[in-house]
């Protein structure tokens, strides 16, 4: 068997993360020698293991990938949606979309990012921006 050190967690990438988040910018990693975009932050690249990840604002731009409407009273919130979306730059990132008719989110949607606050949920609570989608 070959010795092998795996690299150190870094609780950076997530701090970095969501101080961005915090001055309204959506960021993501990209690696310097392949140029791979990464998402959700990561020590090294997923596919690669390359540890040279760096900063970048991601343009936001996405294609709608899949979606589902969770179905609720309105008592208890009504209808939300919950989509995947695949980057410009690659990844794939789970998230909603805002300011939609849900009935009217379709695969291929072009979508837009939004750092905001949002009035639902546990970052509701705590005043955290989080990244979110309204169509393009």
């Amino acid at each position: 068997m070959t010795d092998f050190a795996l690299p150190q967690a870094s609780p950076q990438a997530d701090s970095t993360f969501r101080a961005g988040l915090a001055d309204g910018k959506f960021l993501i990693q990209r690696s310097a020698s392949t140029g791979a975009y990464v998402f959700y932050p990561r020590a090294i690249a997923p596919t690669t293991g390359a540890d040279d990840l760096q900063w970048v604002e991601a343009s936001g731009a996405g294609t709608v990938y899949a979606s589902t409407i969770i179905r609720r009273p309105a008592k208890y919130g009504g209808d939300y949606n919950n989509v995947l979306i695949d980057l410009a730059e690659g990844p794939r990132i789970f998230s909603r979309i805002l300011d939609v008719d849900n009935d009217t989110i379709q695969i291929g949607m072009q979508v837009q990012a939004v750092v905001t606050v949002p009035d639902f949920g546990p970052n509701a609570k705590s005043g955290e921006p989080a990244v979110f989608f309204k169509p393009a």
